[in-house]
């Protein structure tokens, strides 16, 4: 059976730097503004995101990403995976998407430089982020 496979119908999943300052405020963000459950979340350091990685042959130790997998499509690095992911969301923020129109390599040119700065910018945690027991559904686990 697919790992995936046990996930909601229309329900994506985003893998994260679990130990990122940034990405973990993200998270919590996309967590307030994900009105209509469509998101899950697991880190890229968990067993289950090295495995989904391994799958899709994403070499975990070039990846300074978000990745965003939509089990029933494809899965989305980078820039991408953050512009689709504030489409999904209401209002002005799903307007963001509309960078999409740009080429990617200039989009994660972008991406990158945050993603080469975000520990000397926002810190990094000695461990991954552990859920409040009313967000632990959301994270899935190995």
């Amino acid at each position: 059976m697919n790992t995936l496979d046990s996930l909601p119908k229309n329900t994506q999943l985003i893998l994260f730097d679990g130990v990122c300052n940034l990405c973990n405020g993200a998270i919590q963000f996309i967590i307030k503004k994900d009105t209509k459950g469509i998101f899950r979340f697991a880190s890229l350091q968990s067993p289950l995101g090295k495995q989904l990685m391994a799958e899709r042959g994403i070499d975990p130790k070039t990846t300074e990403s978000i990745i965003l997998i939509d089990p029933n499509v494809a899965y989305y690095v980078k820039s991408t995976a953050a512009l689709k992911i504030a489409k999904q969301f209401n209002g002005l923020y799903s307007v963001l998407s509309i960078f999409l129109i740009l080429p990617e390599k200039l989009r994660d040119l972008v991406y990158d430089f945050i993603a080469r700065n975000r520990y000397k910018w926002f810190g990094k945690k000695e461990s991954c982020m552990i859920p409040s027991t009313e967000l632990k559904a959301l994270f899935l686990e190995d």
